[in-house]
């Protein structure tokens, strides 16, 4: 009898860590919802103001039950250094911040954005980003967000949300998933295959951000709007994986070459780089944190400029 309990016990326990293993990187709310309660399981809500999601206080009134926050905004994400806005923090406040959610090593992460929009989309996929950057697998993103939960008629936990015991979480550093300025100038003399995923208005250079100094896109970029990557279902954002082989075909990206996603300030971007990494399997893909904001820093980097369907380099003189 005790032997048969052993087995059955180690059968559990391998088939729950087969389980974690093979975690999809974005999972839907039919397969969350009857794994709120496993052990290693945290389920972390980034919404925040972005595409109107809310805040600490709009999740605490209408939670996923037993989930956790942490403002994509607010709390540390991301930061700005040498007047780039954006860009990855150094790894020590990292790791305080992801044990401050209760979150070690083993734990595997579901990260639910508000699922209001495809910008806030972005949250979700920066910070799976940033877990995979650090060396933790174990994460994944819920299709449709918080929106999609609601919209399919799943539990919402109500009352005070308990506070988090922290863990300690110790960060690998994959340099591969995150590209440098001076590995972009390299990517343009190389087969490497640079990706803007800013809207087309960006791309052409018709519109600006505030937060780049030059208008237009990295001479030889292709595009690939991370807004396309998304369909609306009845006011909740889901990912279109049906149309991305079609897209990617339309942009001409080779799933085979070295591949860098940038756009601002590496926020749209790392929605490119979730959409071709992970869901479209594409072998290498690194994301350039600093983005446009970085490349135009300088006046010695060129911009390439496609406005009325008439291609311009502008190249800034020595």
């Amino acid at each position: 009898m005790l032997r048969a309990l052993v087995l059955a016990f180690s059968a559990l326990w391998l088939s729950a860590q087969v389980q974690a293993a093979e975690i999809s990187p974005l999972v839907e709310a039919e397969w969350l919802d009857p794994h709120l309660n496993d052990e290693n399981l945290v389920v972390l809500d980034v919404r925040s103001s972005i595409d109107g999601g809310g805040d600490r206080q709009s999740f605490e009134a209408a939670p996923i039950p037993g989930s956790r926050y942490s403002s994509y905004t607010d709390d540390g994400w991301r930061e700005e250094r040498d007047d780039v806005a954006g860009l990855l923090p150094e790894i020590e406040p990292l790791q305080e911040l992801i044990g401050s959610l209760g979150i070690d090593n083993d734990t595997t992460v579901v990260i639910v954005p508000a699922g209001t929009g495809p910008t806030d989309f972005g949250s979700a996929a920066r910070i799976y980003w940033t877990f995979k950057i650090l060396g933790h697998d174990e994460v994944a993103i819920l299709d449709g967000g918080f929106a999609g939960w609601q919209q399919q008629g799943f539990d919402v936990a109500s009352g005070s949300v308990p506070a988090t015991e922290a863990k300690q979480f110790h960060a690998t550093l994959r340099k591969e998933l995150i590209a440098t300025t001076e590995q972009v100038e390299q990517a343009r003399q190389s087969q490497t295959q640079l990706v803007d995923a800013r809207p087309s208005d960006y791309f052409t250079g018709e519109t600006i951000s505030p937060a780049v100094r030059t208008a237009g896109t990295i001479p030889g970029a292709r595009s690939l709007p991370y807004h396309s990557n998304f369909g609306d279902r009845a006011g909740a954002y889901y990912l279109d994986r049906e149309g991305l082989s079609s897209r990617i075909n339309t942009a001409e990206l080779d799933r085979n070459a070295h591949t860098i996603t940038f756009c601002n300030t590496g926020h749209w971007a790392a929605t490119d780089w979730f959409v071709l990494s992970e869901v479209a399997g594409f072998d290498n893909v690194a994301m350039y944190d600093g983005s446009m904001a970085a490349w135009t820093i300088s006046d010695s980097r060129p911009v390439q400029l496609a406005r009325r369907g008439l291609e311009r380099l502008q190249e800034a003189l020595d």
